[in-house]
């Protein structure tokens, strides 16, 4: 068959789980014991070939139901000839979103949508794999008026029209090619989070932290929010191992009521934190907006757990953030996540996303560097998370120098994973979870090496 003729002939799924939890990475006030997993997307077609991968990110059994939910969309993907979505990923966007009776589940928040941006965002990496262009190019290269066409615009025009859009977009092309030469010159500003995991004793915490600072990383983060008295002490003990010109950043992972939140936050206000993340319930925009006004001059920061657009819109709206932190894999994939950049640009307010997890830093460098070379056009006040974990089971993991994220150059939205880790942690019948689960079998530990 052609490539012209070529279809999706298949929407394979996997469990993929690894046990971060026996090592304490990822631990934090709200989720003591998480093991990161991911549900996996491999979007098969009949040309052979280039194949569209993607996931969204989840911490153990919630994985049985997340790969269940994007198995229910599968219906809308088998069958459509590849040219067709490739040139507008944002059709089956819309018919994903468009499905009533999973609609119903949401209406776009939840399981259902983040299913529907892992098989979304595997359809980008098909269309950019396609084109031979890594998606941070292939975005920055597009037209803005076909950019502006692949973003839903319900609900948003009372803050962003598709004019306002098309003309941020146009906008950001000027000097698009002398920044996208320095973005692969230079890289992209990162801060990393590797060493303050709940979790972990005080001397790995001065430890990590120390390292950062000799990588080249000029801001940290730290978990807080299970005892003020422990919070203290391990702000007191990472200050003193980064000195006075290091960003802190704190992050109570939802942990506080809102009174708590700006009374806690003033607590710790004595070792210069730069911003305070997910103060409280991640639905509760007007609890943000008056946390902001309680602990400035602490920023306020929100966003990898933000349903949608909708209420990005909202927060900005409501001026209850300082930093934006979307996440790939949270809302609908590159589409929703595209208005959402939008959103930000329009109010200028930075985006420092999410990432760490499983593949989180891997897909939303694209969006950053997408952010950087086409549309606001600038890294001042912008960094991307890094957690230094589970890269290598990325066939193209993310690279840090000098405390920057290197810009991809492979084809595609460096969301595919190597085969032998595939068949290592798919839940339940993987070779690390078999020998788990058999007394007297070693098995892997969290990194996959035996």
């Amino acid at each position: 068959m052609s490539a012209t003729q070529a279809r999706i002939t298949a929407v394979d799924t996997y469990d993929i789980r690894f046990p971060t939890s026996r090592e304490l990475d990822g631990s934090d006030a709200m989720n003591p014991d998480p093991d990161y997993s991911a549900a996996y997307v491999v979007l098969r077609t009949s040309a052979g070939g280039h194949e569209g991968h993607g996931f969204t990110f989840t911490i153990g059994r919630g994985n049985d139901v997340q790969v269940a939910a994007v198995d229910a969309l599968s219906q809308h993907v088998v069958g459509r000839p590849v040219v067709e979505l490739c040139a507008d990923p944002g059709t089956l966007y819309r018919d994903l979103i468009g499905d009533s009776q999973l609609r119903w589940l949401g209406p776009e928040k939840g399981v259902m949508h983040m299913a529907v941006g892992a098989v979304v965002n595997a359809a980008w990496d098909l269309a950019a794999k396609r084109a031979g262009k890594p998606l941070w190019r292939f975005l920055a290269d597009a037209d803005p008026a076909w950019l502006v066409s692949q973003v839903d615009f319900r609900y948003l025009t009372d803050a962003l029209t598709p004019d306002e859009a098309l003309a941020l977009l146009r906008e950001g092309k000027q000097g698009a090619d002398d920044r996208a030469a320095d973005l692969l010159r230079r890289g992209y500003p990162a801060y990393t989070t590797s060493p303050g995991w709940l979790g972990y004793s005080d001397e790995k915490l001065t430890r990590l932290a120390r390292k950062a600072v000799a990588e080249g990383f000029t801001q940290i983060k730290l978990k807080v929010g299970a005892d003020l008295a422990d919070d203290v002490r391990r702000c007191r003990a990472a200050r003193l191992a980064v000195g006075p010109d290091i960003r802190m950043a704190l992050d109570a992972n939802q942990r506080w009521n809102v009174a708590e939140a700006v009374e806690w936050t003033k607590a710790l206000a004595e070792f210069d934190p730069y911003w305070i993340e997910e103060p409280t319930s991640p639905d509760d925009v007007l609890g943000h907006a008056t946390i902001r006004r309680g602990v400035h001059p602490v920023k306020v920061a929100t966003g990898e757990h933000v349903h949608n657009r909708v209420v990005f819109k909202q927060l900005l709206q409501a001026g209850a953030l300082d930093v934006l932190q979307l996440d790939a894999a949270r809302v609908a994939g590159v589409n929703e996540n595209l208005a959402v950049l939008l959103l930000a640009a329009k109010f200028g307010v930075p985006v420092c996303p999410h990432a760490g997890g499983v593949g989180l830093c891997e897909l939303v460098q694209h969006l950053s560097m997408f952010d950087y070379v086409a549309l606001t056009g600038t890294t001042e006040d912008r960094a991307i998370e890094y957690v230094d974990h589970l890269h290598q089971h990325f066939v193209d993991p993310v690279t840090i120098s000098d405390g920057h994220y290197r810009a991809p150059t492979s084809p595609g939205f460096s969301a595919e994973m190597h085969r032998a880790g595939i068949d290592t942690y798919r839940y339940p019948d993987g070779r690390f979870w078999t020998a788990d689960a058999t007394p007297g079998e070693p098995g892997t530990d969290k990194e996959g090496h035996a």
